[in-house]
């Protein structure tokens, strides 16, 4: 195997810059590759530049991504805030409210698993995530899904548009 001092790049790998406005009888002369008059000729011109007109990138208006009509919003409870309530009571939207948990009353609410829960908890909420279901119902709890209105949601999918 050569050494670091024997390393060459291989044969026909490296190129010799093409030397342009060295004279007519070099094939690079005259105008050296830039055409004749013009701005281009002269000096250097911005990518995308359109001669002073508005460019087309901010011609175009602002929109980027989507938005989802049918999303539904709700507002994220973790488990380890769960655990502040006394053991066996029940957790519903008005207490998670009044608790300061939530702020609004008419929001959906899922709860989330992240946390431990050591206490038995009867917990009604809109939705849960699967960890969140296992735990409560691991401490002895129940979970109940609240229905959310179906006409609310047709209202606000018809507002979205």
């Amino acid at each position: 195997m050569p050494g670091l001092h024997q390393l060459k790049p291989s044969k026909n790998s490296k190129k010799n810059r093409k030397r342009v406005g060295r004279g007519d009888g070099s094939g690079s002369g005259t105008f050296s590759g830039r055409g004749s008059k013009g701005q281009k000729q002269r000096g250097s011109v911005p990518f995308l530049f359109e001669g002073g007109q508005l460019p087309l990138i901010k011609r175009l208006p602002h929109m980027r991504g989507f938005t989802n009509i049918f999303r539904v919003e709700s507002t994220p409870v973790n488990l380890s805030i769960l655990e502040e309530f006394a053991t066996g009571s029940d957790v519903t939207i008005a207490k998670l409210l009044e608790a300061g948990v939530i702020r609004k009353k008419n929001t959906r609410v899922k709860i989330l698993g992240d946390g431990d829960l050591t206490k038995k908890l009867n917990v009604s909420a809109h939705a849960f995530s699967k960890s969140a279901k296992a735990k409560i119902e691991a401490a002895g709890g129940t979970v109940t899904i609240i229905e959310a209105d179906k006409a609310d949601h047709a209202k606000k999918a018809k507002s979205a548009k």
